[in-house]
């Protein structure tokens, strides 16, 4: 695997945490207008940039990535952000209350991502890489890092742990809890940063956590480029495998698929113990009280078929509810663990949607094994946290 220090532009050490803010793809419109309120120097400007247009306006249209570009010179031009004066890398450490994670920040080879070095657990949507490959195009920018992991490799940990032994660069908590801490690991002459490029080339294969889009459409962009010069490379952070926290990707339906309740609960109970846990388990939220359902994973199930939403999937969403598509059907939609249980009950109890599964984590190991198996897991399988903050590095091409 080949990794490259870069010379980033981030922010001046006073404004990191005024700019720093939550990836693009995790707000809407409204959250991220009212998350970036009163703070011009928050990175949403760019990644969101809708928020500073007329009403209405669309975040993937020609207006759009132009006021993205704007917002992103007018913070260099003001000199929130600085560019280092020589390509680095940095360790990136997130603490969300007794977890924390520290991953490396460098730039990845897109000619790994197009060889299968860089292994994907999803499939992506050609609009979402469409809008991040023109974003990439009209900013000249990689704005932000994807997610990525890597099986723990005992030598690039004593090289981190040296390099957050000394004074960070950046040391904040942002307004949800979350603590960011950044130091410099090594300058590209250093010879830290030729060992760590040295031990990188050792490791076999890494697997994209969380960006896909991200990853899929600096590859179409470097492609377009001819893999000259930087546009070859993307900016993510890589964390240890062991140090990742998955929590669940919960499930809401917005009917019953014109089944009554007695009706729905008859075809539940073919498929699931109902009120007990077992070896494998999810909880449904229905009719305003919470109950367990189990169930066992035949044998000779693949790992993919093995999945707690897969089985929900295969046997009571797509036969029972008639969602036979969760990535299009707009009966379904879907909301992160950290959101916690009280926000799939309002959701139901609101009347918005009929029933609500919360279901349990995939595991890492899951994940990677799921990968190395050239397979796609079902959509909205896993969601990570903490998400890295977008503005602390830009990569540019």
């Amino acid at each position: 695997m080949n990794i490259h220090p870069f010379a980033a532009v981030r922010p001046n050490v006073k404004d990191a945490a005024s700019v720093a803010s939550v990836p693009y793809d995790v707000v809407d419109t409204e959250e991220a207008k009212a998350l970036a309120a009163g703070n011009p120097k928050s990175f949403l400007h760019v990644s969101r940039p809708e928020i500073d247009l007329p009403e209405g306006t669309d975040c993937s249209s020609p207006e759009a990535y132009a006021q993205a570009r704007k917002a992103l010179d007018a913070l260099v031009a003001d000199g929130t952000l600085i560019r280092d004066g020589e390509p680095k890398f940095y360790a990136y450490r997130q603490t969300m209350g007794s977890h924390s994670q520290t991953g490396i920040v460098a730039t990845f080879d897109t000619q790994d991502y197009l060889a299968g070095v860089l292994k994907q657990h999803e499939k992506t949507r050609k609009d979402k890489e469409d809008d991040r490959t023109r974003h990439i195009e009209t900013l000249a920018a990689h704005t932000g890092p994807a997610f990525l992991t890597y099986r723990d490799d005992k030598a690039i940990d004593l090289i981190v742990a040296d390099a957050c032994s000394k004074a960070p660069l950046y040391d904040f908590v942002a307004p949800d809890g979350i603590g960011h801490t950044v130091w410099e690991i090594a300058p590209a002459s250093a010879c830290t940063a030729d060992e760590l490029v040295e031990l990188f080339a050792r490791i076999p294969v890494a697997y994209i956590a969380d960006g896909h889009h991200r990853s899929a459409a600096a590859s179409r962009y470097a492609k377009e480029h001819n893999f000259e010069g930087e546009s070859r490379w993307f900016m993510a952070v890589i964390f240890p495998a062991s140090q990742l926290k998955i929590l669940a990707y919960n499930r809401l339906v917005t009917d019953l698929n014109g089944l009554s309740d007695y009706e729905f609960m008859s075809e539940l109970s073919k498929v699931f113990t109902i009120g007990k846990r077992g070896t494998r388990n999810c909880r449904m939220y229905f009719r305003g009280k919470w109950t367990d359902l189990s169930w066992d994973i035949p044998a000779g199930t693949d790992v993919v078929g093995s999945l707690d939403v897969s089985y929900l999937q295969d046997k009571l969403l797509a036969p029972v509810l008639g969602i036979g598509d969760p990535r299009t059907d707009k009966r379904i939609s879907f909301m992160g663990g950290i959101r916690g249980d009280a926000a799939l009950a309002a959701k139901v109890d609101s009347g918005e949607n009929a029933v609500a599964f919360a279901m349990e984590p995939v595991t890492v190991e899951e994940m990677m094994s799921i990968a190395d198996a050239g397979a796609i897991m079902p959509p909205k399988s896993t969601w990570f946290e903490p998400k890295l903050r977008s503005g602390l590095f830009v990569h540019t091409v």
